[in-house]
């Protein structure tokens, strides 16, 4: 039985490879940091946060 990986394994493996969808959205985000409001970078977030989930979940 291989053993066991811990949650912030994958959540680091996920960061790693989602790097592309990372800096675009860190971008977005500092693109004028004195406004940051809800919902500011929202598309940039949710295709950050489907490239973690899909990488998570092969692991």
């Amino acid at each position: 039985m291989p053993p066991r990986t811990r949650p912030i394994d994958k959540l680091a493996t996920a960061a790693a490879k989602c790097s592309k969808e990372g800096a675009i959205y860190g971008k977005c985000i500092v693109a004028d940091y004195n406004n940051v409001h809800k919902d500011k970078c929202m598309t940039e977030f949710l295709k950050l946060k489907e490239c973690y989930l899909a990488v998570y979940k092969k692991r």
